[in-house]
């Protein structure tokens, strides 16, 4: 491998820790619901609020990490991310009270929040254009790799009989990595194109020289950023919500907030719970839990190898068809209680479906159907409604599941047979579409 290889790799990998940070902070609750629920004397509302007050600090950092992350550079930003990180996970391994425990909480929130926001931007920025699109994806590869350590983990600790105290540990040692991420983030650069935005060409130049591994290739990348961000600057002059971008924001709210329809991180979020009801017993039900986890990480892999031969399209139509079939067949084995040993598998199944169809393709397509000038405050767009759909069906979860084991998935399942219709009617095909005609097709005028 070259330096300037090894240096772009090295850059990316540091940058898209905060997903796996992001994704073993959200999926670690799974495994603490029943000893939090014994600690604290938590009833259904109490526990739904437990876990859902990480994602409220979610909300509020997903919508204003931007500022910071323009302000100082994205580097800087994700830097105060994983001071949040550490913060949170020794505050939550150290709480002696259910409300110190949501503070914490919260603050965790909005390192997962801010991460979401910044760790895409600062990798998109100094990756070269032909290995852009490659290089962010390592961040969704370690939110998944998160949700599987974070299982791992919960299954590990589990097995060392800590009792009262088991989620303790299970919070609290996730300030590993976080420590690891404060740390490694002092041996990556700043974003070349945050730089050039501050007039600090020489130092930019400098990066895009490491990067490259030439001197006139960073002299002519650093001339189309500067080209780049000059244009950008009468762009911001567009608004949003314009009414001939009426289409894609329906579209993106569609997306975001179906993703969440599905139950994924309702059911990521309580899957220990899940199969307790279903009767199996704890440690079983974290070794099932890795074995979700797994799943979800071999086939997001697997749809980011397919994606740009398959279409989005298509993949949002299978998924929505399956994990329809999976969440009913699930609702089933609740409302019947029989069959129970079917459980792992069509969570597996369904678990599969979701990623390599919504996982795999909501923030590329959100992506593709916003023109340039308006991209990143459509994407925003698409973020909260996802991040606040999350929060809403993870706090509502326990108390409609207490109601009837199975009537959250008849929900989700139903929300999936909607799903499949919005997409085929609304939807279109953005593979191998050029902008312009995409903006055509989608009735944007200029």
């Amino acid at each position: 491998m070259s330096k300037s290889a090894f240096f772009l790799v090295k850059s990316a990998l540091v940058g898209a820790l905060g997903g796996l940070l992001f994704g073993f902070d959200t999926a670690v609750i799974a495994g603490t619901t029943m000893t939090l629920r014994q600690t604290f004397a938590l009833d259904e509302a109490a526990l739904g609020f437990t876990v859902s007050s990480a994602l409220w600090g979610t909300v509020l950092s997903a919508l204003t990490a931007g500022i910071p992350g323009e302000k100082y550079g994205s580097r800087e930003a994700l830097r105060i991310t994983a001071i949040l990180y550490v913060i949170s996970a020794f505050g939550c391994a150290l709480a002696h009270n259910w409300w110190l425990l949501i503070a914490f909480r919260f603050i965790g929130g909005l390192g997962i929040g801010a991460s979401s926001v910044l760790g895409p931007v600062y990798i998109s920025e100094i990756a070269p254009a032909q290995y852009r699109g490659r290089m962010v994806g390592l961040f969704q590869v370690n939110i998944v790799v998160g949700i599987l350590l974070a299982y791992l983990s919960n299954y590990l600790i589990g097995l060392q009989h800590f009792g009262a105290d088991e989620w303790r540990w299970q919070l609290g040692v996730s300030a590993i990595p976080a420590l690891l991420f404060a740390v490694m983030l002092f041996t990556i650069p700043r974003s070349p194109r945050w730089l050039a935005a501050r007039g600090l060409d020489a130092e930019s130049l400098g990066v895009l020289e490491q990067a490259t591994g030439s001197t006139s290739a960073a002299q002519a990348q650093l001339a189309e950023i500067k080209t780049s961000i000059g244009e950008e600057a009468l762009d911001k002059q567009e608004s949003l919500f314009n009414g001939k971008y009426k289409k894609p924001i329906m579209l993106a709210l569609i997306l975001g907030s179906f993703n969440q329809f599905t139950g994924i991180n309702a059911i990521l979020y309580y899957l220990n719970d899940i199969f307790a009801k279903a009767g199996f017993d704890k440690v079983s039900s974290d070794l099932q839990a890795v074995a979700i986890g797994a799943t979800n990480l071999i086939f997001t892999l697997i749809a980011m190898a397919v994606i740009d031969q398959f279409g989005r399209k298509p993949l949002l139509l299978i998924g929505s068809v399956g994990c329809a079939a999976c969440l009913l067949g699930v609702a089933y084995i609740f409302g019947t209680h029989t069959n129970q040993h079917l459980l792992i598998w069509l969570l597996v199944a369904y678990i599969g479906f979701f990623a390599a169809s919504q996982g795999a393709c909501i923030w590329v397509y959100i992506s593709e159907i916003f023109p340039t000038k308006v991209r990143a405050r459509g994407q925003g767009l698409g973020c909260s409604a996802h991040w606040i759909c999350n929060a809403i069906i993870s706090g509502a979860f326990p108390i409609f599941a207490q109601m009837s084991s199975s009537l959250p998935f008849v929900f989700f399942g139903l929300m999936m047979i909607l799903q499949l219709v919005l997409v085929w009617r609304l939807f279109p095909e953005t593979k191998g579409i050029s902008l312009e005609k995409l903006q055509e097709k989608l009735g944007i005028t200029v």
